[in-house]
């Protein structure tokens, strides 16, 4: 068993999941050298959830590795992508502010999916090592928005560099008329799923 493990990812949101679970993490991150953003290109015809996963084991090879390289002591690692689909369509993270009040017009008033895959690995002395990985499916129903609701939301900076362009913890909540899954997949790290790969990586977990 350990008694702590790496996160292979920037969100702040991840860390505080963690920390509040009682999990003890430290960050694992990109060296200026590594494209982390070329990882999250949506394939042509690629469906929402082959897409997260794909991107989730492509992070957690890049961050083996780069724990491997950096010669830090072996602790599991954990790595998670989140993405917001309507049908279909993979609405990623807004590449601007025009591109985010796109994405939640076509939102309002619809419902859709957020899929959080998360995988952790566990790297060995020598060998492959293991890797367990789980995906999460939560459904939001956002009410009708109007034009100027969402050109405040926008303004206010908050989508910026979130998939589907809103934050459920934020004030994007206040549109949410329903929600069928795990809150916490929709902010970027389910729950449970992300217990059962943890503890299958031998990680004390209550």
């Amino acid at each position: 068993m350990t008694d702590f493990i790496y996160l292979a990812s920037q969100s702040p949101r991840r860390k505080q999941l963690l920390e509040q679970w009682g999990i003890r993490c430290e960050l694992l991150l990109p060296d200026s050298s590594e494209d982390a953003e070329q990882l999250e290109v949506v394939l042509p015809g690629e469906a929402p959830a082959a897409y997260v996963q794909r991107v989730t084991n492509l992070k957690l090879e890049a961050s083996l590795a780069r724990l491997k390289r950096r010669g830090l002591p072996l602790a599991p690692v954990l790595c998670a992508d989140t993405t917001v689909a309507l049908g279909r369509r993979i609405l990623g993270k807004p590449s601007d502010a025009a591109d985010a009040r796109a994405m939640l017009t076509d939102l309002a008033g619809k419902r859709h999916r957020v899929l959080t895959a998360v995988a952790v690995g566990k790297a060995v002395q020598r060998g492959a090592g293991r890797q367990w990985a789980a995906l999460s499916t939560s459904w939001v129903h956002f009410e009708p928005l109007t034009a100027a609701q969402i050109k405040r939301y926008v303004d206010s900076g908050e989508p910026m560099g979130k998939a589907g362009a809103y934050a459920i913890q934020g004030q994007a909540a206040l549109w949410a008329s329903q929600i069928n899954g795990s809150y916490s997949g929709i902010m970027g790290l389910p729950a449970f799923e992300t217990a059962q790969v943890l503890a299958s990586a031998g990680v004390n977990l209550l």
